[in-house]
C-alpha cells in the first residue's frame, strides 16, 4: 500500500555516500574532514539571532502560510533592488511566495505545474531538468507523475543543457524545466542570451520554467543575471516563469529554511494551494529573522570574500589537476578524477575525507533510444564551506591521495 513512483529513484545522495563509505575503516590519526555537503559554516549572522530572541513569542503562535507583511515586504523589496526592476512590475501582493526553503518550495512546484496529461495530448508530461541535476527536481517530477528528461550538461557545451534543441515530441509533453543558475554542482551562469530563448521555448510550449537561483550571490566576479530581469526585459510580463531562492547560502542559514518563489501570478497562487494543503509556514520567529537578513547586504559581502579565499586557496593546492577550473559562482569544485566513487573511497580510506562521487548527482542523459550517459561518473564534487584553513587541509589531502 506504498506509492509505487517511489521505486522509480534511488535513495538521497548522502545515503548512497553512506552505503559506498560503509565498512571502510579511515585513518584514526587524521581528523575527519567532510566536504561533501554544501552546507555553509560561517554562522548564522548575528542580526538574525538578535530579530528572532525579540520576536521569540511568535513561537507560542501558529503562523500562516504566504508570512507576514513585513517578511513579503522585505523579500520583495530585496528582488527589485537586486534585479533592477521598475516599479509595478514585480509585487509583493501578485508575484511572490514564502517558502519553508527552496528545496520545499521546488518540490511543491511540480505539485502545482505538473497536469495529468498536457493540453492536446495523453501522452504522460514531461519534466526537464539539466543533467548533473539537483535531486529533489528528479524525485518531485517523479512523484508529480511527470517523465523526467535528463538532458546532458557537461564540458562539450559549456555545463548549458541544450533544452531548445530538444525535439518538439518532447517539447509538446513538456510541462516543466528545471534549471540551477548558477549551476549546483558546475558553477557555471546562464547567460542572458540563453534564458532569453528558454524563456521565450517555454512560453511557446506553454510550459512552466522553474529557475533555482539559491546561489545567486555566491559568485566570484559579476551578479549572475534573474530570471526576472529577463522576463522584465523580453515581455515585460512574468508569464511562465518562477524563480526560486533562499538566505541558505546568501545569508548562511541552511537551517533557517526560510526562501521565496517569485514569478507567474498564476502560479503562485496554485502554489499558494498546495502550501495550504502540504506545507510548513515559516514560524514567526524565524520570520523575523529572515526579514533582518533581506535588508542586510554586509554580510552577504563578508561571505563572498569567504568563498572567493577557498577558491584561491583551491587553486594555488589543485593547479591544474583534475581539469580544476574556478567557477563563476556557487562553492563547489567539479572534479574529474577517473571514477567518483572509487575516488571517494580511496579518500574516505587514506584521508579521513569525504566527498560525493558525480554520479549521485546524475543520471544517463536524455537520447534518442536511450542510450545516454551519465555525465557525472568520472567527477567527485568538493564543497569549499569551510573556514579557509580546514578547506586548504581539505585539498591538500585530497591531492596527497589522488596525486
Amino acid at each position: 500500500m506504498l506509492n509505487n513512483r517511489i521505486k522509480n529513484f534511488d535513495d538521497y545522495p548522502f545515503r548512497r555516500l553512506a552505503r559506498l563509505l560503509d565498512g571502510i575503516a579511515p585513518p584514526m590519526t587524521l581528523s575527519p574532514v567532510s566536504m561533501a555537503v554544501g552546507e555553509p559554516q560561517l554562522g548564522m549572522p548575528d542580526l538574525a539571532v538578535t530579530a528572532m530572541m525579540a520576536a521569540r513569542a511568535g513561537w507560542g503562535k501558529y503562523a500562516q502560510n504566504g508570512g507576514t507583511p513585513e517578511l513579503r515586504a522585505a523579500i520583495a523589496a530585496w528582488i527589485n533592488r537586486r534585479y533592477d526592476l521598475p516599479t509595478g512590475f514585480f509585487t509583493a501582493e501578485k508575484h511572490l511566495m514564502p517558502v519553508p526553503g527552496s528545496r520545499a518550495g521546488l518540490f511543491m512546484a511540480a505539485l502545482a505545474c505538473v497536469p495529468e496529461a498536457k493540453p492536446d495530448t495523453n501522452h504522460k508530461p514531461v519534466v526537464m531538468m539539466p543533467n548533473p541535476f539537483y535531486q529533489v527536481y528528479y524525485g518531485a517530477a517523479i512523484l508529480a507523475g511527470a517523465e523526467p528528461v535528463l538532458v546532458a550538461a557537461d564540458a562539450k557545451n559549456q555545463f548549458l543543457p541544450d533544452f531548445v534543441g530538444l525535439p518538439d515530441e518532447i517539447w509538446a509533453r513538456c510541462a516543466m524545466i528545471y534549471l540551477c543558475s548558477p549551476a549546483n554542482p558546475q558553477g557555471n551562469v546562464a547567460s542572458p542570451a540563453y534564458l532569453k530563448q528558454l524563456l521565450t521555448k517555454a512560453r511557446q510550449w506553454q510550459a512552466t520554467l522553474v529557475l533555482d537561483e539559491c546561489y545567486s550571490e555566491v559568485y566570484d566576479h559579476t551578479p549572475p543575471v534573474g530570471g526576472l530581469t529577463i522576463a522584465y526585459q523580453n515581455g515585460e510580463n512574468l508569464k511562465n516563469l518562477v524563480v526560486f531562492n533562499s538566505l541558505s547560502k546568501r545569508s548562511s542559514a541552511p537551517g533557517l529554511r526560510s526562501g521565496y518563489a517569485a514569478g507567474d501570478a498564476d502560479v503562485m497562487a496554485a502554489l499558494g494551494r498546495v502550501l495550504d494543503y502540504g506545507g510548513t509556514p515559516l514560524p514567526l520567529p524565524v520570520q523575523a529573522a529572515s526579514v533582518a537578513l533581506w535588508h542586510d547586504e554586509a554580510h552577504v559581502t563578508a561571505m563572498r570574500a569567504h568563498y572567493r579565499e577557498n577558491f584561491a586557496r583551491a587553486q594555488a593546492i589543485l593547479g591544474n589537476r583534475f581539469g580544476m577550473y574556478r567557477p563563476d559562482g556557487g562553492f563547489f569544485l567539479w572534479l574529474s578524477v577517473g571514477n567518483g566513487e572509487q575516488a571517494a573511497q580511496k579518500l574516505w580510506r587514506e584521508a579521513h575525507l569525504r566527498v560525493v562521487p558525480g554520479a549521485y548527482f546524475a543520471g544517463n542523459s536524455w537520447q534518442p533510444g536511450g542510450n545516454g550517459k551519465n555525465p557525472g561518473q568520472e567527477f567527485i564534487r568538493v564543497a569549499l564551506v569551510h573556514a579557509a584553513n580546514v578547506t586548504e587541509q581539505g585539498l591538500r589531502r585530497l591531492v596527497d591521495v589522488l596525486g
